[in-house]
């Protein structure tokens, strides 16, 4: 699917990642799997959440995302996630980003310390703009307060955009909150704020609201249906279509899910390897792995073209 140079994805997978024998990214198969998403219409939010960013080091990542511009992926279509604790990791990861083309970066919220103040989390997102000192730099703040405990707060998005408007242009929320979504909507989307939700169980609300999508885990997995949906989020069948989506998360979600979601990979490519993930997460059990692609049969679930 071609993208205009202007208009990001409506919907981005945080992509997974297989790995290789010496414990890092296998750019090879994850070149592969990121060709299938951008033809199925979705981009390529590489080292996120789902993609067990947070087990690899920034030389890793760096290595491993000009491995995948080299093959051919479009940087235009790359949101990668950048943000780590330390100011200087950050940073680097995130000039990577930017020299190498992309979109756009997804930056974590620094997560070890909590209680932190909405000055603090200013001063540490300020702090990577100064350094990085680009005017190409787009960032997308990620909250994720179910992994980090640390919410941001509207009023804080709203100083960051005032005083970075060009720079702070979209924030992917994983709150699994939607009457926060909904007010970050309200509070910025008139002023081009992008808001992607961080799960396709939001999408149609999303959209109805002002939003622009989803980053979402199963876009890993059914990325095709996702994106038509949300072309067509305005169709008289769309909440059903919204209702199907529902379904697959749901069937994924009943096991943990990036094991699962790696292991239907693993499946459906006929590539066993897929299946692994690197410590402190653990790959599904085999009895776990026939009792998912049992449920995926049941709902009669595939991953063509894979």
């Amino acid at each position: 699917m071609n993208y205009s140079q202007y208009q990001l994805p409506a919907v981005f997978s945080p992509v997974l990642t297989p790995i290789a024998i010496d414990g890092g990214p296998d750019s090879k198969r994850l070149l592969k799997q990121c060709q299938w998403l951008d033809h199925n219409g979705v981009g390529q939010a590489i080292f996120g959440t789902n993609s067990e960013a947070n087990s690899f080091s920034a030389a890793q990542k760096i290595r491993t995302l000009e491995q995948l511009i080299a093959g051919g992926l479009n940087p235009r279509h790359m949101m990668p996630g950048t943000g780590a604790c330390s100011i200087d990791e950050t940073v680097t990861m995130t000039k990577a980003a930017v020299d190498a083309g992309c979109s756009g970066t997804l930056m974590l919220t620094p997560f070890y310390y909590k209680d932190v103040s909405d000055d603090g989390l200013y001063g540490f997102y300020s702090k990577v703009i100064e350094k990085v000192a680009d005017s190409r730099l787009k960032i997308y703040v990620y909250n994720i307060p179910p992994m980090t405990k640390i919410s941001l707060s509207v009023p804080l998005l709203q100083r960051l955009v005032k005083d970075f408007p060009n720079t702070v242009v979209g924030i992917k929320d994983s709150s699994g909150d939607w009457a926060y979504t909904e007010s970050v909507i309200k509070a910025l989307s008139a002023g081009g704020f992008q808001v992607y939700a961080g799960s396709e169980t939001f999408l149609m609300r999303t959209l109805r609201a002002g939003g622009v999508g989803c980053i979402s885990a199963t876009a890993n997995v059914n990325p095709k249906a996702i994106a038509e949906l949300a072309g067509q989020w305005q169709a008289p069948n769309a909440d059903e279509r919204q209702a199907e989506l529902d379904v697959v998360r749901s069937t994924f979600a009943k096991y943990p899910m990036i094991p699962a979601m790696k292991s239907a990979v693993a499946h459906f490519s006929k590539d066993a390897h897929w299946a692994h993930v690197l410590p402190p997460l653990v790959d599904l059990k085999p009895d776990q792995q026939s009792a998912l692609i049992a449920d995926l049969g049941k709902i009669h679930f595939t991953m063509a073209g894979l």
